[in-house]
């Protein structure tokens, strides 16, 4: 490298003179005044901030000005700390993702010579002088994570990164909507939402950015969130043993460290950065059936009076692009869909929510009313002369709004009501990384950011999510009942206003289980409602890949079955009477678990925990789940373990973590800490309960519609460890939960005292269940059981939850009931405290 920078510095020496001045380079103390000033005037293409020069220290901050750049390092709470470092004076203040404001803790800052200590209760961090560079320890001196003291941070041009040391054994975990293993360990990935069509299960980057991810090694974990919203790239260890990386094309380096003794920690941290989910709506949670598309309105009548027909529990109907007039937004074709108020009253009375999509181009077009206004009220995006970005979509050439603008968003609002006058529940939000044809944004449209104007290259990433927050506050100023927002782009942070799914997926049995880690990682990184397209978008799926992807659909949080143009119809009843009974079989079970399932999203939207749980949470610092073989399992909510397998998989791996697990369909008894090879058929999802788990459930409706009976049924799993569930109910579709109009009781396992217990109840609101049937499971008759220090009569029982397939060969015989024996006994709910001692 020295000879290199030599030769270029030297062209046109004669050869007598360069071998005469051929001594190091990277010495200045040669006594050769020649070399001496090829070395001053040689400056490296790449920058560090080099050492300190000046520090002040203010309360929780300290403000540091390098040789080369300007630094902020802010104690946010005793787990989290900010740091802020750019090559000129530190801008404003400014994010889309976070909400979480610093909170006051106790801090302790110690300066010497060397280094500069922040000491707050749950970590300490060094800052050091000469150069400036980062390192966070426990508070008992375990090195946690550390810039590489070689490279620390960098700047080639405007790009900056931010080098930090790799750890022995250390994984990497989360990212957002990242295709790969779950551990991401060697490998990289780029930030840059895109329109990725029938993606590849290694394709990067997809719609979204999340550039947070959680790091593990030596029994510590940490997270680092990286709020810069240009491109961003993370390298995990990929063509490098020395580092992991992360960094942006442009803007600050902005990063928070989060400590927390467990992944639960981790998540919760980020969370109280980047904000939690609102309670959605109940009927979101139920079953969706989609297409692109269902039109006209005969179709979509049809699909519903269908289902209703064949007794396939379902609450939503989403309508694709053909609902509109040529595919404008804020209109309906009227040949298909004469009256959609109508239509939308009839598909009420029946049980259903409508849901349609709604894409951010606004077509160019004379007399068409959005176009007119949105010019008049000056929204759209531009370019540098002033006129407006077009780009062709759906309906043809078109302009976008600048959801970056109040202004913007303000319109865009407003226009939620013509969805609202029509009946129409939830709005999807399409298109918005943005896409358009060709694929390629121009880089020099203006964005209003704010009041801090961008280009493209910074408000790119931040598009979709803007979209949704404005369809989220136009659709909650205005819809009658809480609303349902889906998002195909978002940044992190989305999870605030919409749900997410994984886009064109294809109709193939690596891409359902890659869609697994997808939905596992995103919520990893704060996201909690999330789905896929069951049975894929492109492409046709077999029989056995589409009964097997149904049925995990049950166990996903957004529940849509969807399909694309041209393809085969995939209805539940589109592939035969046994994929019929199947769907129908996993789609009742979904309904019973509602109380589970609800109680689930109430707890993401109290501590930003994932309703679909990678292994990795509970036990991070176990080899076993990140083997390739074992890494797509997951739990569904805090107690159900799911164990993917593709559809014509006879055999299949697994591991059990530990623990002792329940078959939630025979209730025998497997041991945790083991590998088994399990024997799958495909008419049945391999489904395992942690033990002293309490599982509530209900009795089958068609629809959230319709309610249930007046019992809950409480599944309680004997076991050796203490356990706790949050219960949770409302009405399900207004806000008066936020003024206390709830129905919330911790119920908890305690191990040690036989007991399980139903604490007090809290808030105001009746509960829909009059009683309470208590089944045990693994529980025999030798206990003696008591209510309230009262005895209780547990009598035998038989729990199946599932109908057996039917024998469609009639000489053949009918399949057996599977289930298995347990103890039962119905009591009266109360709101006071209930106590059930074996």
């Amino acid at each position: 490298m020295n000879f290199l920078k030599t030769s270029i510095i030297f062209i046109g020496m004669s050869s007598s003179l360069l071998a005469q001045k051929s001594a190091p380079l990277n010495n200045d103390e040669t006594g050769d005044p020649l070399v001496t000033q090829i070395n001053q005037n040689y400056k490296s293409p790449v920058l560090s901030p080099g050492n300190i020069t000046k520090i002040k220290t203010e309360k929780q901050q300290i403000f540091i000005q390098t040789e080369n750049a300007f630094a902020k390092i802010e104690v946010y709470s005793p787990g989290i700390i900010r740091i802020r470092i750019d090559k000129h004076e530190l801008g404003k203040d400014f994010s889309y993702a976070v909400v979480g404001k610093p909170q006051s803790c106790k801090t302790d800052i110690v300066q010497n010579d060397d280094s500069v200590t922040i000491l707050t209760d749950s970590l300490k961090a060094v800052i050091y002088k000469k150069p400036f560079s980062v390192s966070f320890y426990t508070k008992d001196g375990q090195l946690i994570n550390e810039d590489e003291r070689g490279l620390n941070t960098e700047w080639i041009g405007d790009e900056v990164t931010t080098y930090k040391s790799l750890q022995p054994n250390e994984r990497f975990i989360g990212l957002g909507e990242k295709t790969g293993n779950l551990d991401r360990a060697g490998t990289g990935y780029t930030h840059w939402n895109n329109d990725n069509y029938g993606y590849s299960t290694s394709a990067d980057p997809l719609y979204s950015t999340i550039p947070f991810y959680i790091g593990l090694h030596n029994n510590l974990s940490y997270g680092i969130f990286f709020d810069n919203t240009y491109q961003s790239d993370f390298n995990f260890g990929a063509s490098n043993n020395r580092f992991s990386s992360f960094g942006a094309r442009n803007g600050e380096m902005n990063y928070y460290f989060i400590y927390g003794e467990t992944v639960t920690d981790i998540i919760t941290g980020y969370t109280y950065l980047t904000g939690r989910m609102n309670l959605p709506p109940l009927w979101s949670l139920g079953y969706q059936q989609n297409r692109y598309s269902y039109y006209p309105e005969t179709e979509v009548m049809r699909i519903a009076q269908t289902l209703r027909e064949k007794q396939i529990p379902c609450d939503g109907i989403t309508l694709d692009i053909h609902y509109m007039d040529n595919y404008k937004l804020f209109t309906w074709n009227k040949e298909r869909f004469p009256d959609p108020v109508a239509m939308n009253k009839k598909l009420e009375d029946m049980g259903f929510k409508t849901t349609v999509i709604v894409d951010p181009g606004v077509k160019t077009e004379d007399n068409y009313p959005a176009h007119a206004d949105g010019l008049k009220n000056d929204i759209f995006v531009k370019y540098p002369d002033g006129k407006p970005w077009t780009a062709q979509v759906w309906p043809g050439w078109c302009n976008f709004p600048d959801f970056t603008d109040p202004k913007g968003r303000d319109w865009w609002k407003k226009q939620m009501s013509f969805f609202a006058s029509t009946g129409v529940d939830g709005i999807w939000n399409d298109m918005n990384e943005p896409a358009s044809w060709g694929n390629k944004v121009p880089l020099n449209v203006l964005f209003n950011y704010d009041g801090q104007p961008t280009t493209m290259l910074q408000a790119h990433n931040i598009f979709g999510m803007q979209m949704s927050r404005s369809s989220y506050e136009g659709a909650k100023a205005l819809f009658p009942h809480r609303p349902f927002i889906l998002t195909r782009a978002g940044y992190a942070g989305l999870q605030r206003y919409t749900a997410i799914w994984t886009g064109d997926n294809r109709a193939e049995d690596d891409h359902m289980i890659a869609g697994i880690r997808l939905l596992n990682s995103l919520g990893l990184s704060g996201v909690p409602f999330t789905g896929m397209d069951i049975g894929g978008f492109t492409g046709n799926p077999s029989v056995s890949l589409y009964a097997r992807w149904i049925q995990l659909g049950a166990f996903i949080p957004y529940f849509r079955n969807h399909t694309a143009v041209n393809t085969k119809s995939a209805e539940p009843w589109t592939f035969g009477e046994e994929v019929t009974e199947i769907a129908r079989n996993f789609i009742n079970l979904r309904y019973k678990l509602l109380p589970y399932l609800y109680s689930g999203f109430y707890e993401a939207s109290q501590n930003g925990m994932p309703v679909m749980r990678s292994l990795a949470i509970d036990n991070a610092f176990d080899d076993k789940v990140y083997d390739t073989r074992y890494q797509n399992e997951y739990l569904f909510g805090n107690s159900i373990l799911v164990l993917p397998y593709e559809g014509d998989a006879n055999f299949g791996e697994a591991y059990f973590p530990k623990g002792k697990w329940y078959d939630f369909f025979s209730g025998k008894i497997q041991n945790g800490h083991e590998e088994k090879i399990l024997k799958l058929n495909y008419s049945r999802l391999p489904i395992y309960v942690k033990e002293s788990s309490i599982i509530p459930m209900q009795s089958l409706i068609q629809s959230t519609a319709e309610m249930p009976k007046d019992t809950l049924y409480l599944h309680i799993y004997k076991g050796d460890v203490d356990n706790e569930f949050v219960y949770y109910e409302d009405d399900g579709e207004s806000y008066k939960y936020q003024n206390g109009d709830y129905y919330k009781r911790v119920l908890q396992y305690d191990a040690a005292n036989k007991t399980i217990r139903l604490n007090k109840v809290e808030g105001n609101f009746a509960s829909k269940f009059k009683n309470i049937k208590l089944i045990l499971h693994g529980f025999d008759v030798t206990h003696k059981f008591s209510v309230n220090g009262n005895a209780a009569g547990f009598a035998k029982d038989f729990v199946a939850q599932l109908v057996p397939i039917s024998r469609f060969d009639p000489q053949g015989v009918s399949n057996p009931i599977e289930g298995e024996d347990v103890l039962s006994c119905t009591i009266k709910n109360s709101n006071d405290a209930i106590d059930l001692k074996y």
